[in-house]
């Protein structure tokens, strides 16, 4: 938000260094950006007068003008200009002067005469035709203002404002304004604010008789007020108004449109003006848009609305965008003779949408969308009648249309003087703070607290407390000791997640974060088959791009392509993990399941499927996941048929692991092998033990027992050893494979297997007759799935 100090005059009285102003109004909670000084760039350029003009003798483009400059003898200066005559008033660029952009001008010869300076044009002072419509926009800038020669051209023709650069906050947007803005100086430097009631002195007829407006939703025009104005005489609107328009960043167009822009700054309500002659048959209509109706904006771009959308009509369409933007065919012309002043307040969220929607955002739009105050639409229309008729623009129609005139209430809330002063650590008196808060406009009678209309965001104890600290000085807050406790820990999922960290981190693997949006690309990358339910993923509606286009349903193509990256910079080694997020959609309209995935591998010189797997037993084993088993798996379409595993823990599938396929790795541009794994995070957590059992070291001794056995070539080792430890039951200590032989001894299409199996009781020293049974047991349990003891 820029500022006019010129402007903010006129309502507070502000004695003070710019540099003071901007660092008390931050302190206070009015942050400043910046601040600067229209023309600063300009120097030694004043008012002259053209004495003399006379035809260069040596160019025939070229003239030779004598300027006084309020200088003892006038100057010779040489121009092209073609419009410059003798008596004429005159900006001079003295030799030695600067203009804006870095522009120097020296004492020099064009052709052979002398020439002490420049005479300047609009755009080599920084201005525009907008700002003076008299003057032309090729050629010298012929003064008309009041003005003295020798007069410094900023102070003439009013360049010399000093603006200040507000940060204003999506809460606060009563100071999207002058008055605002005003109503902060005057609080934070204790002074008197003059914000007088607009007041129209002159109406004639009655609106009624001109106008109807039907507010069709409520909902989302919360207020909408009209005033009619006759017999208007467009044309270029004041110094002073173009001035302050210039200042804050407006360009100036006409008196009427300027009058909207100048009350939207001043009130900080938008505000926008019909001509009456195009609104068909005499009637406004605030409604929802219909399907398929298209209106063509101010900026003559038709845009296609949708039902979702507000809009001002009349009876035949829609003249402008609620809150965004006027119609094409609703502006102000130069033979408009008539007007409609519309001042409404519409819904913040409905205003953004629709602005987004459509790709628009006007400062209309940008101010509806923080929230503004239905009660501001009544003085803000009052101040464009007033400033119709102090510019002599127009005749305004008694009466207005109001609809829903009740506007918002105020709110009150318990004045707590006590409270505030504990909560703040401060003593400040009652009477203080209410000073303080009557200086913002809140009012306390009775040990409540009204709240103005315009501060919506102030709803309990903390927010007044807040309002009185920032303007009773943060700095002067004495700094104390926290009171009280707080204690915090972790919860029990995140202690896990921690634990999975650490494992894997002290085991070698490096962690890696990625993006959880990838490319639909990425399927066919790990070969993921057309029918595959993991191709089923969220779309997101306003991606980046195609490679960035849906959220993914398996991370571990964001792990290949960290794999795949590092082994094409010429890394020798890349282990890494990541805990990520997986997306599963459900059905339409409603938000995606997610579920955290420890996806984790890479390459290594020497690594195998064996070292991978030992990596996941530990991880199992540090987290005390109990019931555990590892199944062959020789259809996942990302990994080697014969070098991959599924991970399940009581039966429930927990995840997949094992070497990638090499047409995935080729897919990657990988040359060596992969090992990677995805683990549920979900199903480790619900099957691990948080406490691990601990048994006291044994009394009695254990006893040895060593079985050779014969088994199917193909039977994986985990099926033997599930036999033994259900058989032999709790008296089985340890088992431990120590031989896997196939050669000459071995019948073809078998192999041979011999494991060690420690037996102990904790009761009792166990007799060889128990030990035996407990092999007779084991052997009896593997004769059932075809394993027979080696001869």
């Amino acid at each position: 938000m820029l500022l006019s100090m010129r402007w903010l005059s006129d309502y507070v009285k502000i004695d003070e260094p710019i540099h003071d102003f901007c660092e008390k109004m931050t302190m206070s909670g009015s942050k400043v950006e910046s601040y600067s000084t229209e023309g600063e760039e300009i120097s030694k350029v004043v008012v002259g007068r053209v004495l003399s003009v006379v035809k260069h003798p040596n160019a025939d483009s070229l003239v030779i003008c004598q300027v006084e400059v309020g200088q003892e003898q006038p100057v010779q200066i040489v121009t092209g200009a073609t419009n410059v005559v003798p008596g004429a008033l005159v900006p001079v660029a003295l030799d030695g002067s600067t203009l804006p952009h870095g522009v120097s001008i020296r004492r020099g010869k064009l052709r052979g005469e002398v020439s002490n300076g420049m005479l300047c044009s609009l755009s080599e002072l920084g201005v525009s035709v907008h700002d003076f419509p008299y003057a032309i926009e090729d050629g010298i800038f012929l003064l008309q203002e009041d003005c003295e020669i020798g007069q410094d051209i900023r102070s003439a023709i009013g360049l010399n404002d000093t603006v200040v650069d507000f940060e204003i906050t999506s809460n606060r947007p009563d100071c999207l304004s002058i008055t605002g803005l005003a109503r902060e100086a005057s609080a934070t430097f204790k002074a008197s604010l003059m914000i007088p009631q607009p007041l129209v002195r002159s109406e004639s007829g009655r609106v009624e008789d001109l106008l109807n407006v039907e507010v069709q939703n409520t909902d989302l025009c919360l207020r909408y007020i009209g005033r009619v104005v006759k017999n208007v005489k467009i044309g270029p609107s004041p110094r002073w108004m173009r001035e302050r328009l210039r200042a804050c960043g407006v360009r100036p167009i006409n008196n009427i449109v300027d009058i909207t822009n100048y009350v939207m700054l001043e009130y900080g309500q938008p505000m926008h003006a019909f001509d009456y002659s195009l609104v068909k048959g005499g009637k406004i209509v605030v409604r929802n848009a219909r399907e398929g109706e298209t209106i063509t904006t101010l900026d003559g771009i038709e845009r296609r609305l949708s039902p979702s959308m507000l809009v001002i009509a009349d009876c035949e369409r829609p003249t402008a965008v609620a809150g965004v933007m006027g119609g094409e065919y609703s502006g102000i012309m130069e033979d408009t003779q008539t007007i409609v002043f519309e001042s409404a307040c519409f819904d913040g969220g409905s205003v953004r949408l629709t602005a987004k929607a459509l790709g628009m955002r006007t400062e209309s739009s940008s101010r509806y969308e923080k929230g503004l105050d239905p009660n501001t639409c009544l003085p803000a229309i009052q101040r464009a009648c007033e400033l119709v008729e102090l510019l002599g623009a127009g005749e305004v129609v008694g009466g207005m249309i109001d609809s829903n005139p009740a506007g918002r209430a105020a709110a009150t809330l318990p004045f707590t003087p006590d409270w505030i002063n504990r909560f703040l650590g401060i003593e400040l008196s009652e009477k203080e703070m209410i000073e303080i808060l009557q200086s913002i406009g809140f009012s306390v009678f009775e040990g409540r607290i009204t709240v103005p209309t315009w501060r919506a965001d102030i709803e309990c104890g903390a927010d007044v407390a807040e309002e009185i600290a920032r303007f009773y000085g943060y700095n002067r807050i004495p700094t104390t000791s926290l009171r009280g406790s707080a204690q915090g820990s972790l919860t029990s999922e995140q202690k896990f997640t921690r634990r999975i960290h650490q494992t894997l981190l002290a085991q070698g693997l490096s962690e890696i974060i990625t993006y959880t949006f990838i490319s639909p690309k990425n399927y066919d990358k790990i070969e993921l088959p057309q029918q595959s339910e993991l191709r089923r993923s969220l779309v997101i509606q306003n991606p980046l791009g195609e490679d960035t286009s849906i959220m993914r349903t398996t991370a571990l193509p964001s792990l290949l392509d960290i794999v795949a990256r590092n082994y094409n910079n010429r890394n020798e080694a890349a282990l890494l993990y990541e805990i990520g997020t997986e997306y599963t959609p459900t059905r339409e309209g409603e938000l995606p399941l997610e579920h955290q995935q420890i996806t984790l591998g890479g390459y290594r010189e020497g690594y195998d499927f064996f070292q991978l797997k030992g990596v996941i037993v530990t991880l199992l084993e540090k987290l005390n996941v109990v019931g555990y088993e590892f199944i062959q798996k020789t259809d996942h379409p990302t990994f080697h048929p014969g070098r991959c595993a599924e991970l399940t823990v009581n039966g429930e599938s927990c995840g997949i692991f094992g070497e990638i396929h090499p047409k995935v790795a080729e897919n990657y541009g990988v040359g060596t092998r992969i090992y990677a794994a995805s683990i549920r995070v979900e199903v480790l957590y619900r099957n691990h033990q948080p406490l691990k059992d601990c048994r006291p070291l044994p009394r009695f001794p254990a006893s040895m027992r060593d079985l050779a056995l014969i088994c199917e070539e193909n039977m994986p080792a985990a099926e033997l050893e599930k036999a033994i430890r259900s058989s032999v039951g709790p008296v089985l200590e340890r088992l431990r494979l120590f031989d896997v032989y196939q050669g000459a001894q071995i019948p073809s299409g078998k192999k041979s297997i011999a494991y060690s199996l420690s037996l102990r009781a904790g009761d009792h020293t166990l007799t060889d007759e128990e030990a035996d049974a407990a092999v007779k047991r084991a052997l009896k349990a593997l004769d059932k799935i075809g394993v027979s003891l080696r001869a």
